[in-house]
């Protein structure tokens, strides 16, 4: 995939009206709708302001949640969960609409800009179309939720033709949601001229660039729960990476296909025959692949379980692997000290549970005291990395999680791919 794609800075969007899609997906509280983190809202800013100084009129737009945009799906989905869909009705459809409304986020929006952001009540119906009609330079409005629309995930030409037909540029800089092949993540881009934020900029000059053109040695740490869920990561890292560290509940069945026993820790047992693939592909190709040599494993898995640190190999049938241990916290800690770029995606335990989080939280210290160029994959490691204070010491941590993954997968992203080439 081609990753030099062009920015905001390439076109001319002075008196132009801009459809700029943003990832608002923001987290809030379920009793109040209140934003708890606004971060995805901040990493915003930059590309708005940037296009409000420019004299452009913003038309944003973004998902948020899961909402059912129909009735027959609310009801699909409701009696999927166990209720009668006799008893629904459209009103308390319309509710749940409501709770993942765009309208606290264009509030808070307003308030980080200091100046109003204007809302729409729908996507492309009369309400926003006059809006943005009446728009001026300088003045940015909020679309609603873009999947209020049913056509938005079906990635509906006729939807996107009327996003579309509301401005004169498409500007992407929803990195986490460019995986999906949407109406507002590319759909619209047959439409417009279309162009990335400064945020995708970032995301595609960074991973893109330690990728394609690593600074060595490049060292992967790959963490997370499920082998199944990093097939394409390993397997496309084994062709680029110099090592790659192994840790998470992943880490059990790797050990499980070397012969080990692994206890009640979580186990994908179809994906062995993998796991083995993958060993003797990383030997083949000279890639050190490090697996945790002890394990801090629990016989429950509860915050209050007791740590106990065993042998990888040989963890006790009434137990679980929660973390990796001392003596692979000192091995993986070592392997990443002079390392040139450093790609993490994954946790290494339960870095919820404090009694084990301790390899998590050795990793990201030995990370924030290399040299090297740290990059963390988004989702759950980077949750972890802002939790434990490291997050400022690492060069980039992406925004997209899923997006980050199937990149390093090296999967063409539909939100990407449709943007135009320098």
């Amino acid at each position: 995939m081609n990753y030099n794609k062009k920015t905001v800075k390439d076109v001319d969007v002075k008196g132009k009206k801009v459809l700029l899609r943003c990832d608002f997906n923001v987290p809030q509280d379920k009793a109040t709708g209140a934003i708890t983190d606004d971060k995805r809202i901040r990493a915003a800013l930059p590309t708005i302001q940037y296009l409000l100084d420019q004299g452009a009129a913003v038309i944003a737009c973004s998902h948020l949640g899961k909402p059912n945009a129909t009735f027959e799906s609310y009801v699909k989905k409701q009696a999927e969960k166990g209720k009668d869909p006799a008893s629904l009705t459209e009103e308390e459809w319309k509710k749940s609409l409501k709770k993942l409304s765009l309208a606290p986020v264009a509030k808070r929006l307003g308030e980080l800009l200091g100046r109003e952001v204007i809302m729409a009540a729908d996507v492309v119906g009369p309400d926003a179309t006059a809006k943005a009609a009446a728009l001026k330079p300088g003045e940015i409005l909020l679309l609603e939720n873009t999947r209020f629309e049913k056509g938005e995930t079906k990635n509906d030409p006729e939807l996107a033709k009327k996003m579309a037909s509301m401005a004169q540029v498409y500007v992407s800089d929803a990195f986490g949601a460019v995986h999906r092949a949407h109406a507002s993540t590319a759909g619209v881009a047959d439409y417009l001229p279309a162009v990335s934020g400064f945020l995708i900029q970032k995301e595609l000059e960074i991973i893109g660039g330690a990728l394609a053109n690593p600074k060595r040695p490049l060292v992967a740490i790959l963490g997370g729960s499920k082998v199944s869920s990093k097939i394409g990561v390993i397997n496309n890292l084994l062709e680029i990476a110099d090592t790659i560290i192994i840790g998470g509940g992943m880490t059990y069945t790797f050990l499980k296909a070397q012969g080990g026993s692994v206890g009640k820790s979580l186990l994908e047992a179809d994906w062995l025959d993998y796991c083995n693939e993958m060993m003797k592909k990383a030997a083949d190709k000279g890639v050190k692949l490090l697996l945790p040599e002890d394990t801090v494993c629990a016989k429950e898995f509860s915050a209050d379980a007791e740590p106990i640190t065993v042998d990888s190999m040989n963890i006790p049938d009434d137990c679980m692997g929660m973390d990796i241990g001392p003596k692979a916290i000192a091995a993986y800690s070592e392997a990443v000290k002079d390392a040139g770029t450093i790609i993490w995606n994954g946790p290494m335990g339960v870095f919820e549970f404090p009694a084990f989080a301790k390899g998590t939280e050795a990793v990201a210290k030995a990370l924030s005291g290399t040299a090297a160029i740290t990059i963390i994959g988004g989702g759950d490691s980077a949750a972890a990395v802002q939790q434990l204070g490291y997050a400022d010491k690492m060069t980039h941590i992406s925004t997209g999680g899923g997006a980050s993954l199937e990149f390093m997968e090296g999967k063409e992203l539909p939100g990407v791919a449709c943007l135009l080439d320098r």
